[in-house]
């Protein structure tokens, strides 16, 4: 049985990680129940966690060369149910409430995408950076680390092996703020982070990634200047998507640094951001930021966003490129809850009226897969089988259960 640190092993070929007493074969390596993850040992369980006859949540990293990553997990046990929820790198959702019986097993696929923060260095006297600029706050998240890592948790999670491979496959990058970024605490979510869920498949039918680079409190103009949009360009290649989403910070005048006015400034940045992706062969798609939760006094959601949803309405229109309309979809959806049931899809307990909570946000990335479903893009067909949504008619909250993360903050996202 290998203990090889991961570091040596080749994830061109796949990569087995059995939690069982199996006794496994070549390229098949033994973890055992109290195996904590060393940068010695490459792999083993994380965050000061493991698996208990508690049914707690635990985490599971292997450290792994940047790009995309094949992960088969076999879900179940030979004499427990089993009840599961998983989230890789930082609480991005790909399974949700997977049961087994005991000595049942099931086995799900998707792509996980892996990015650290160097950037390719340039040549001599050349502009530019080394390393995309983070906060203070990102220096140590998940997902800016040289690790895969997953999160098991749900009512009773079991979990018999896990497999990683590294693949080729189209990659989905997402730009934008804290409305869009993988929020690392709990109660606060956003819509990308709930987007894998809906690009999981059964076995080998996942083929597509998602790489969210939206951070919070970013505009276009920091994006660039950050090295944040430089990294998703020297990734991007032919045949991958970029999701562009922003407005909510780059309409602050207060901000004078970034402030882009919306019928010229907003629109050129926006321009940039498309046209940096065609010359790479990629796809984008722009996407009207959600409103904020004000209501007036006939229960009606007040436009906070001013002309900028028009403005990038305008720029699909003129450049002939797919729009995601969440500005229209939001209002249908907190009009549809309500003056009192609203705050129960936001932050803190709906104190916080910009950024959401697990339901809204799940409820926000079904209005973008249905958005894509009805849009002509080959991306569509990657979509899991789920029902047709309209915002109007959302998920009823009160049904809407998901296994929070460990990780949990009273801090506030960045922006609002």
């Amino acid at each position: 049985m290998s203990h090889s640190p991961a570091a040596e092993l080749d994830f061109t070929q796949p990569q087995i990680f059995r939690f069982d007493n199996h006794q496994g074969a070549s390229g098949e390596h033994k973890v055992s129940p109290d195996q904590q993850y060393t940068e010695q040992s490459g792999y083993g369980f994380d965050l000061q966690t493991h698996p208990t006859n508690n049914n707690d949540p635990f985490y599971f990293s292997v450290a792994v060369p940047e790009g995309n990553y094949r992960v088969i997990v076999e879900f179940g046990h030979t004499t427990l149910a089993s009840t599961n929820t998983l989230r890789a790198e930082l609480r991005r959702l790909y399974v949700k409430d997977l049961t087994t019986a005991a000595g049942e097993f099931i086995q799900r696929s998707f792509i996980v995408n892996i990015r650290n923060g160097l950037l390719q260095a340039p040549e001599l006297n050349a502009p530019g950076a080394t390393r995309v600029t983070l906060k203070e706050l990102e220096q140590h998240r998940l997902h800016w680390d040289n690790k895969l890592t997953l999160e098991f948790n749900g009512a009773a999670p079991q979990v018999r092996s896990i497999s990683l491979q590294q693949v080729n496959v189209p990659t989905v990058y997402l730009v934008g703020d804290s409305t869009v970024t993988d929020q690392p605490y709990e109660p606060a979510a956003s819509w990308g982070q709930m987007l894998p869920y809906f690009f999981t498949a059964p076995l080998f039918k996942g083929e597509i990634a998602i790489a969210n680079h939206a951070e919070s409190g970013e505009t276009m103009k920091s994006f660039i200047t950050a090295g944040r949009f430089a990294k998703v360009l020297e990734r991007m290649k032919a045949g991958d998507y970029l999701l562009i989403q922003f407005g909510h910070n780059d309409q602050k005048k207060q901000w004078p640094q970034t402030y882009v006015e919306a019928t010229t400034t907003y629109k050129d940045y926006l321009n940039v951001f498309i046209a940096e992706a065609r010359l790479r062969g990629a796809t984008s798609v722009l996407i009207t930021s959600m409103q904020r939760r004000t209501f007036n006094d006939q229960g009606k959601i007040v436009n906070s966003h001013g002309l900028y949803p028009q403005a990038v309405r305008e720029v699909a229109r003129e450049k002939n490129i797919t729009l995601i309309d969440l500005d229209k979809m939001s209002v249908q959806l907190y009009e549809a809850l309500g003056v009192n049931k609203a705050p129960l899809a936001f932050n803190d307990n709906g104190k916080d009226a910009t950024h959401h909570n697990n339901y809204g946000a799940y409820q926000l990335a079904r209005c973008v897969t249905e958005s894509i479903r009805q849009s002509s893009l080959a991306l569509a067909a990657q979509l899991s089988n789920q029902p047709a949504y309209h915002p109007a008619q959302p998920d009823p909250v009160e049904h809407f259960v998901l296994a929070p993360s460990p990780q949990a903050s009273s801090l506030r996202p960045d922006g609002n």
